[in-house]
């Protein structure tokens, strides 16, 4: 990627920011609800009108729309996202304190995924209208009919109640805590990357270097690994950086159900309490996630792929 096409990227990445916030302030100031009625009852306390109309005027919410927007908007510009209604914590302090837990989950279920998503692709490309492959689509079509919550309530079924191998709360701090929550996510995503693999495999199996190789004597297993994977991995990057995104940003139903204490149960509790500064930054969070690994999925063309850097 050149220096000219990045300045563009970067500049339309900030556009969709500014479209991004305005929309999500524009939807949460037209919301049915007080901010201020919702913060009181947050704690416990009924209060009167007098006492909302007084804090409204202090917290500026009588302003005008775009006086409340850009005054919003210039301190998310200096890291100040506002403070949460619900835990009376900043927005910020609150994101970061759940990333870690976040993070750890993504990081499980990708790997999840792609241990059971990459053999499986390529043993159905491979074995291609066999019994393998009938199986392996099988799977993936079962995979992908699975709703995550279902899913998720059949293993803490299993393994938590029956069994009971893994804690049925997670805390998000050790191993076993993970392991239920990734398996959920690593199941349907690898019933989608699983065909995925398949149909790159294939379109690189028919080429004409793989039919070269073969009548050269190459070993089929080393032109497989060594070159029609490498190949492959091009559709794959750019599917896997969609779904760290989404990961990253917290996959609610997930979380929820297994009370892990990560952005998705965060962002869940804020909309359940009109928590407003709260669900703002959490979706700017979201935009920015996404911008930043749709950018990085960009460049890593650059260096997987050697035709974009001769086109250059």
């Amino acid at each position: 990627m050149s220096k000219k096409q990045l300045i563009s990227r970067v500049i339309q990445i900030i556009v969709v920011l500014i479209g991004i916030s305005f929309l999500t302030f524009l939807l949460t100031y037209v919301s049915p609800g007080d901010p201020v009625r919702h913060m009181y009852i947050a704690s416990g306390q009924v209060p009167d009108e007098v006492t909302i109309a007084r804090v409204r005027e202090e917290m500026g919410l009588n302003d005008p729309f775009f006086t409340q927007y850009v005054r919003w908007a210039g301190n998310c510009l200096h890291g100040d996202f506002g403070e949460s209604y619900m835990l009376h914590k900043p927005v910020v302090t609150l994101l970061l304190s759940r990333l870690p837990a976040t993070l750890k989950l993504t990081v499980f279920s990708v790997v999840l995924m792609l241990i059971m998503a990459v053999p499986l692709g390529m043993l159905s490309a491979v074995y291609k209208d066999s019994w393998i492959d009938y199986l392996c689509r099988g799977i993936t079509f079962l995979g992908v009919s699975l709703p995550n919550f279902w899913v998720g309530l059949l293993l803490m079924l299993v393994f938590c109640v029956k069994i009971s191998i893994f804690p049925v709360i997670s805390s998000g701090g050790d191993f076993k805590s993970m392991v239920l929550p990734s398996l959920t996510l690593a199941i349907a995503m690898s019933s989608k990357y699983t065909r995925q693999v398949r149909t790159a495999v294939l379109e690189e199996l028919s080429s004409d270097y793989v039919i070269g190789a073969n009548a050269r004597g190459v070993k089929f297993w080393k032109v497989l690994w060594f070159h029609v994977f490498p190949n492959s991995l091009l559709p794959l990057i750019t599917m896997l950086g969609l779904s760290i995104g989404s990961l990253l940003g917290g996959t609610s139903v997930v979380e929820v159900i297994f009370s892990y204490p990560g952005l998705g149960n965060l962002a869940v509790s804020a909309i359940t309490s009109c928590d407003y500064y709260l669900i703002q930054g959490y979706v700017l969070w979201i935009a920015v996630i996404y911008m930043v690994i749709n950018l990085l999925v960009d460049l890593s063309y650059y260096f997987i792929d050697p035709r974009m850097r001769l086109s250059r």
